[in-house]
Formats: structure tokens, C-alpha cells, sequence
């Protein structure tokens, strides 16, 4: 059972991770320990709420009830819950962790299990937002995992978020969120070479954009990405190499089923071709350094 009032610590305090943290300590919710990759990074987010940082997985676990973990992909999931040597796992019984990356959904089952054997709890609370979403707390989250214990999380779940969806069983939510950022990414490359063949033919671009605003070519991701195209302006919200490892994770579940997505595809050629240039860790937005005219990839 989770207290009313947990103490929360973070594994991965990034971009998403951080602003997470800031947000649940700025409205009272005790974070009381942090974990990175980049030491340095925990130290600052730890001096700014108050919180301990931890260079030990298993003093992180000790230091509270539930666990947010907001890490790259699923290697770095299996490093943090199942390293000999010190992970997350160690002395966890009670704790309750909530795995909020895209990653795969057998990481999720196979965590799941390992959790269950050391008396712990896991479940999926993956994001379908960005960095202000995560610091003013209106994320959109898909859960997946038993519904008793979505049921203990929904409370603290609410105050980080402005779209709560309980999805199903464990690994569903990862299903779901792979088919979000799937289409998702083929829409931004389709924006990208509907404005890179615009500007090779000599077309005003705010014309063009207001113009698709209007019609069936309007899209969520030409409100959050067209002008930053436009104006080669690719300050990271959502990395080039998410996008993917994300196109990638739905092939995948594609394959498994023996379905046939050629946009799917082509759209994580063309993120591959960016993550080979060295430029994945641009905003996704730099996929029109591949398609806008005389254009050369700008260095990340």
C-alpha cells in the first residue's frame, strides 16, 4: 500500500525526469532522493529541492516509497533494476516504482516480474508530452499494470498530470505510446518535405503553413514544429534518436504480427540518417535539415 503522502525519489533526471521532480516538490510532495547518469546532475536538482543524491541504486530504493524512473531505453532499464552488483531492486520490498520511458513492452513484463519477486510493484506511466508539460504538471500519461495498484498511484499520478489513461495490463501503455510517437513521427517528416518541396519551389513558407493550418494538411505537430523547420531552429524538446528508437520500437511490434508499414519505415530511415550525421540530439524537428533545399545538417 502507497502512504497519502510517499517519498518519491527519481532515477534519470533529464529533461523530462527534473522539471518532474521540480514539479512535485513545488506543490509539496517530499522528492527525497535523486539518481544520474551525469552525477553532476543529480548534485544540482538535489541542491534545488532539497533532495539527497545518490551514487548507490539500492540508497536511492531506501530513501522512499515510490520510485520514478525516466531513462533512455530499455538497456538502461535492465542496468538500473537487474545490475549484480547494486540496482534498484535491492532491499525493495514494499516500494513501488513507476517506469515512465518508451521503451519496449517486454521490458515492462520482465520487470514486472523481478519486482513481484522481491516483493515490489511496478507499473508503465508512459508520457505523451514534453519538457513543459513534465514542469507545470499537465503531462498526458498512459498507465498500464494492475488496476489496484493504478488505483494507489492515480492520486500522486494526478498532480503531474492533465491526461490520465489507464490503458490496460502490463505492456499495453508501451504499445500505445509506440503508436503515438509511430504517427507522430511520420508526421513530422511529412511536414518537413511538404515544406522542404514548398521552399524548392519558391513558396512563402508562412503562406504554406497557414495555408495547411486551414486544410486537411493541419497537424499537432505543424503547431509545435513547422515554424522551428522554417527557422532552423532545433532546440530539443523531443531528441532525434528518440524519435528513433521510438519508429523503431513499433516496427518491431509490426514485424512480430507480420504487418507491412512503409511510412513507419521510410520515417525512421530518415531519423537513422539524422543519428548517423551525428545530429541526434537535435529536437526531431531537425528531420527538415534532410529535405529543405541547400541545406546543410547544422552541428549539434
Amino acid at each position: 500500500m502507497i502512504p497519502s503522502n510517499p517519498k518519491i525519489a527519481f532515477v534519470g533526471v533529464g529533461r523530462m525526469g527534473a522539471n518532474m521532480a521540480r514539479r512535485l516538490h513545488e506543490i509539496g510532495c517530499p522528492v527525497t532522493a535523486v539518481a544520474d547518469l551525469d552525477p553532476r546532475a543529480a548534485a544540482e536538482l538535489a541542491a534545488e529541492i532539497g533532495a539527497t543524491p545518490c551514487s548507490r541504486l539500492a540508497d536511492l530504493t531506501a530513501a522512499a516509497d515510490v520510485i520514478f524512473t525516466v531513462v533512455t531505453n530499455d538497456a538502461a532499464m535492465r542496468a538500473i533494476f537487474l545490475d549484480p552488483t547494486d540496482n534498484l531492486l535491492q532491499g525493495a520490498s514494499g516500494k513501488t516504482f513507476i517506469n515512465c520511458a518508451t521503451l519496449t513492452p517486454q521490458i515492462h513484463l520482465d520487470l514486472e516480474a523481478a519486482a513481484a519477486a522481491v516483493g515490489a510493484h511496478t507499473i508503465e506511466a508512459c508520457m505523451a508530452s514534453s519538457i513543459p508539460q513534465a514542469r507545470s504538471g499537465t503531462l498526458q500519461l498512459m498507465v498500464g499494470g494492475s488496476p489496484e495498484l493504478f488505483r494507489q498511484c492515480q492520486p500522486l499520478l494526478q498532480k503531474m498530470s492533465a491526461s490520465l489513461t489507464y490503458v490496460g495490463p502490463t505492456g499495453q501503455a508501451a504499445q500505445v505510446k509506440a503508436l503515438v510517437n509511430m504517427v507522430m513521427n511520420i508526421n513530422t517528416a511529412g511536414l518537413a518535405e511538404g515544406l522542404g518541396l514548398g521552399a524548392a519551389l519558391g513558396l512563402d513558407l508562412a503562406m504554406l503553413a497557414s495555408v495547411f493550418a486551414s486544410t486537411g494538411a493541419n497537424s499537432r505537430v505543424l503547431q509545435t514544429d513547422g515554424d522551428d523547420m522554417i527557422q532552423r531552429e532545433h532546440s530539443c524538446f523531443f531528441r532525434a534518436d528518440h524519435a528513433a528508437k521510438d519508429s523503431h520500437i513499433a516496427l518491431a511490434l509490426a514485424q512480430d504480427l507480420g504487418l507491412s508499414l512503409p511510412l513507419a519505415a521510410a520515417t525512421a530511415a530518415q531519423y537513422d540518417r539524422l543519428v548517423d550525421l551525428g545530429l541526434g540530439e537535435l529536437d526531431k524537428s531537425a528531420i527538415a535539415e534532410l529535405t529543405f533545399p541547400g541545406r546543410r545538417p547544422p552541428s549539434p
